[in-house]
C-alpha cells in the first residue's frame, strides 16, 4: 500500500521497522511532520503478522493529513531486514533511519543536512544525532567502574571501536556537546545517512534476525571503512523507549554474546590469541554482572537473563562464519 501525498525537492526517505506499535506510529507520524526540513517519505515497514491492522489503518487515517508520503510495507523477520526493505524502497538522497519511539527536535534534520551540505568532498557517509535522554554518566555506572578497574579495553572513548577486545564503547558515555565528533559506528534509531553509502550494495546482515541486538553497530562499523561517520551534538532527539514488539530477557541476552562474536569476528576476521583472550574475558565479566543481581535478588526474570547469556556464551564459542 502507498499513499502520495507531495512530491518536491526534499531529500530524505525515512525508513522506520515497528511491530505493533500502533500508540508509538500515531505521534512519529505527527513528529515528523514538524520538522523544518521535512522528509521526502517515510517507509514504514511493519512486522505485524497478516490478521493484525490496527498500525495500517492508523497510517490510512492519518497520512492524508500530512505534508510528506507514507508508504507502508508488511514485512516482518526483525529490525535488520526490515530496514534492508526500506533501503530498497527509498527514493531521497538521503536515507534516515528512525525508529518508532523515537522523538525527534523540531530542527533535527535540518542540522544535519547542513552538516552533509559543508562536507564539500563527501567524505562523510553517515551522521547520527544525540539522544537527550539517554547519557550514561561513566563516573557513576558501576559497570563501567569495573571496566575500567579490570581495564578490560583499550579505549574508553564513546563512539569508538576497540578492535583489541571486539567491543563497542558505549555511544551513551558521551556527555552532551554541541560538536561534529566523529566515531566508528552509530546505532539506526536516529541515524542519516548519504544513499551512496548503500549504492554498493552494503545492508545490514541478514545473521541478525529478530529483535536487534548489535546489527547496526556491524554494519556502520563496515561502512566506516570507507567513510567517515560523525556524531551531532546539536541534533537533539529522545528515546521514549517503548516496551512494545521486545523479546524476552533470555532470548536479548543470549544475542549479547552470540551477537557480539558474529561481529567480532566479521569486522576483524584476523585475531591474535590476544585479541581473542580479551574478547572472552570481557564476555564472562558480563555473565558475572547478569549473575550477580540472580543471586542478589533470585526471581525468574533475572535468572532467565543469566541462562540466556550462558547460552549465548556457549554458542559463540562455537560460531562459524562463512566468508
Amino acid at each position: 500500500m502507498m499513499i502520495m501525498m507531495i512530491s518536491d525537492t526534499r531529500v530524505i526517505s525515512v525508513v522506520t521497522p515497528t511491530l505493533r506499535r500502533p500508540a508509538e506510529v500515531t505521534d512519529l507520524l505527527e513528529n515528523l511532520g514538524k520538522q523544518t526540513c521535512l522528509p521526502l517519505e517515510l517507509i514504514l515497514v511493519d512486522g505485524a503478522p497478516d490478521d493484525e491492522d490496527e498500525t495500517q489503518a492508523i497510517v490510512e487515517q492519518v497520512a492524508p493529513r500530512l505534508p510528506y508520503d507514507v508508504k507502508y510495507i508488511r514485512r516482518g523477520g526483525g529490525t535488520a531486514i526490515q530496514r534492508n526493505i526500506g533501503i530498497d524502497a527509498a527514493r531521497g538522497e538521503f536515507i534516515a533511519f528512525i525508529d518508532d519511539d523515537i522523538r525527534l527536535a523540531p530542527d533535527f534534520f535540518e542540522l544535519i543536512l547542513a552538516a552533509f551540505t559543508d562536507d564539500v568532498d563527501m567524505q562523510v557517509g553517515g551522521i547520527t544525532g544525540y539522544i537527550t535522554n539517554q547519557h550514561l554518566n561513566p563516573a557513576t555506572s558501576r559497570r563501567w567502574q569495573w571496566y575500567r578497574r579490570l581495564n578490560l579495553f583499550t579505549t574508553y572513548e564513546p563512539g569508538r571501536f576497540d578492535y583489541h577486545t571486539g567491543y563497542t564503547i558505549n555511544r551513551y558515555l558521551q556527555p552532551p556537546h554541541d560538536m561534529l565528533k566523529p566515531i566508528d559506528f552509530m546505532g539506526a534509531g536516529c541515524a542519516v545517512w548519504r544513499r551512496q553509502v548503500f549504492d554498493g550494495g552494503l545492508r545490514f546482515d541478514k545473521f541478525f534476525v529478530g529483535f536487534g541486538v548489535m546489527e547496526d553497530a556491524q554494519m556502520s562499523l563496515r561502512a566506516c571503512q570507507s567513510w567517515t561517520l560523525l556524531e551531532d551534538g546539536r541534533a537533539h532527539c529522545q528515546h521514549l523507549h517503548a516496551g512494545g514488539g521486545r523479546e524476552d530477557d533470555r532470548t536479548v541476552a543470549r544475542k549479547t554474546a552470540v551477537n557480539h562474536r558474529y561481529l567480532f569476528i566479521t569486522i576483524v576476521p584476523d585475531r591474535s590469541l590476544q585479541q581473542e583472550f580479551r574478547f572472552w574475558r570481557v564476555q564472562w565479566v558480563q555473565f558475572i554482572i547478569y549473575l550477580l543481581p540472580a543471586l542478589r535478588h533470585p526471581n525468574r526474570q533475572n535468572w532467565l537473563a543469566v541462562l540466556g547469556k550462558l547460552e549465548g556464551v556457549l554458542r559463540a564459542l562455537f560460531l562459524k562464519v562463512e566468508k
